[in-house]
């Protein structure tokens, strides 16, 4: 795992050592074992290392071949790289590094080779011959790359900070995305914060000339075949073969590697299927607390006794977590909000001397593991409600909003309301932070568009989706916005701030590919991830399946009225008073109706606020 960055055009770049030095500064903290760099009059490649794969300093990046011709600069692991390298008989290799066989099966098949990569991986390659430079993101956007162009030059890197950094790229604030990051707590590729920077799109790359971009998508979530046949007892052996295999893969490494145990399903089925499945040793970490109300330790110690893994126990306390609170906001690199608890984890892991962990994440997404799969089955059941007179369905949404009077009142009111019950009309409600009504009342130029209703209307269109199960666009949803556009940003970020690699074997492209394909008849969620634990049958306790999910239920309200107040307040009062975006008094009016305990502004919905105030002021944003 590493950090990559580069320039092409260097016209009017004065001092390309410089600049290089530059963007490599801002990212040190992603690769600390070894940096490079190339320069030539066309271009600056720069790469840090974190060491994984052949620790020898002859793999260290930017990679050139031979011939000089090609230069690799990448982050990320190619996990079936020994297989890809079987097909490349007539090359002579010179490290055990699966960068190198990146390079030539570059150099073989050209962009081709994509499709044969599995991994998660952003990389670049500068082809001095013909003055192309291509960028390239993996397929379900685990690693970022983040892209700047105007009329001279074009920047790119693994994430903004080291942008900003150069000087060449304009610290100033996308206003225009203000309403969605509100909305949503973030905003999705490939808009960003920062104006004119953009996230490059998962699964596709990019043709660099003469400043010149053409973009192609070499994969696409929607694109997936349907799954053969309807046999339960069937398709419980494919998933099981496919994340068996997934798992096997991520276990690759020539440095310490273990797998994070929270004492979910997910984790805790990881760690299931290396040590039975698998039969291998692994070490298991865990954060526990002495608040039993916060800690799973009960949950991790019980799978750890299960599969006889060399269990670690990293004890946290409240006060710990809140120190590491500015931290976690200082290595944001784009605003979000979440984060800090990844922060914490991660810290703790490396801390614990591992350098590569396994986690969960994308297993939710995958398995109807959120609640909304369940209820947008249900809601799709009662179509007829679309057809009662719009004053009756405004009476009702009254009734609703009396019954329940906070957020989840809200909601269900607004999706009565709704033309269409479909995904992209209820989904946006679901994953909504703010209210349309107060994002209104803060921002001084409110347009009301809702750019992810567009998005998930363009992605999930009928023309591209028409086959697939209903609960397989919901996943597409929630990959395509939250997961990729929060839990992996958060991730990288976080992880990347101690140079902790973070694999996730839900997220193999071939499991997804048959995930999205089976039918509503298998999937439903009968329980939570039904269809999960019923191809691992056996595999984990009762007492892990059917357990109340906790994640990280730290008091943030508490903390925000108390100890954080401050630095809410400093926060809130930047935005106001230095950004121009927010109507005098706004912030603070939203702040005191949360301090006062009104049921429609959580904590949740005040702190995405906070971070990105804080985020401004941290990098300078104008």
């Amino acid at each position: 795992m590493c950090g990559i960055a580069g320039v092409y055009g260097l016209e009017g770049i004065e001092n390309p050592k410089q600049t290089s030095d530059l963007l490599i500064e801002a990212i040190g903290h992603r690769g600390p074992d070894a940096h490079g760099a190339y320069l030539d009059s066309e271009v600056i490649l720069t790469h840090t290392r974190l060491s994984i794969i052949d620790l020898d300093a002859r793999s260290h990046q930017p990679f050139i071949d031979p011939e000089g011709r090609y230069v690799l600069v990448f982050n990320g692991e190619i996990y079936n790289y020994l297989e890809i390298r079987k097909e490349l008989p007539d090359y002579q290799f010179k490290t055990n590094s699966d960068t190198e066989v990146l390079l030539v099966a570059w150099k073989k098949w050209g962009s081709e080779c994509l499709k044969k990569l599995n991994g998660m991986f952003a990389f670049s390659v500068w082809d001095k011959q013909n003055a192309e430079l291509f960028l390239c993101r993996d397929r379900l956007g685990i690693k970022p790359l983040y892209l700047y162009q105007d009329d001279k030059r074009i920047l790119f890197s693994s994430e903004i900070r080291s942008l900003l950094n150069t000087g060449l790229v304009p610290r100033k604030l996308n206003g225009s995305n203000l309403e969605e990051y509100l909305k949503y707590q973030t905003v999705h590729a490939p808009r960003t914060m920062i104006q004119g920077v953009e996230l490059i799109s998962p699964g596709s790359f990019l043709r660099i000339s003469d400043n010149e971009i053409e973009r192609k998508q070499f994969w696409n979530l929607t694109k997936v075949p349907l799954a053969a046949g309807s046999n339960k007892d069937q398709v419980h052996k494919s998933i099981a073969s496919l994340l068996n295999t997934s798992v096997e893969m991520r276990l690759l490494s020539d440095v310490p590697l273990g797998a994070f145990l929270s004492g979910g399903i997910d984790s805790s089925l990881i760690v299931g299927i290396v040590s039975e499945r698998l039969n291998k040793k692994i070490d298991t970490f865990s954060v526990t607390f002495d608040e039993q109300e916060f800690s799973e330790a009960k949950y991790s110690n019980l799978i750890a006794k299960k599969f006889g893994t060399n269990h670690h126990e990293i004890a946290l306390s409240q006060d710990d977590f809140k120190e590491a609170v500015p931290k976690a906001l200082l290595a944001m690199d784009h605003p979000s909000g979440d984060g800090p608890n990844s922060y914490v984890v991660s810290e703790a892991v490396k801390k614990s001397g591992l350098t590569v962990a396994l986690s969960g994440l994308g297993g939710d997404e995958l398995f109807a593991g959120y609640p909304f799969f369940k209820q947008y089955m249900e809601l799709n059941q009662k179509r007829y409600l679309l057809s009662f007179p719009k004053y009756a369905r405004n009476l009702v949404t009254q009734i609703i909003k009396l019954k329940y009077p906070g957020i989840k009142g809200q909601k269900i009111a607004e999706t009565f309301t709704l033309p269409y019950f479909d995904v992209p009309h209820t989904y946006p409600i679901n994953r909504r932070a703010l209210s349309d009504k107060d994002i209104k009342d803060v921002l001084s130029n409110y347009g009301g568009a809702d750019s992810l209703f567009q998005d998930l209307k363009s992605i999930l269109n009928w023309q591209a989706t028409g086959n697939l199960p209903e609960l397989s666009k919901v996943s597409i949803a929630e990959i395509s916005t939250y997961m990729q556009n929060v839990l992996l940003r958060d991730t990288d970020q976080m992880s990347m701030a101690h140079a902790l690699e973070v694999r996730v074997p839900f997220l193999d492209h071939r499991l997804v590919d048959y995930v999205m394909g089976i039918g509503d008849n298998i999937k439903y969620p009968r329980f939570a991830k039904s269809l999960l634990i019923d191809a691992y049958k056996g595999l984990l306790p009762d007492e892990i399946i059917h357990r109340p999910k906790m994640g990280f239920v730290f008091p943030w309200e508490h903390w925000m009225k108390n100890e954080l107040k401050d630095l809410c307040i400093s926060s809130l009062d930047y935005l106001e008073n230095e950004t121009g975006y927010f109507n005098q008094g706004s912030l603070y009016n939203l702040f005191n109706r949360f301090l006062a305990g009104d049921k429609t502004v959580s904590w949740s919905r005040i702190w995405p606020i906070v971070a990105l105030g804080t985020w401004m002021k941290n990098n300078k944003v104008e």
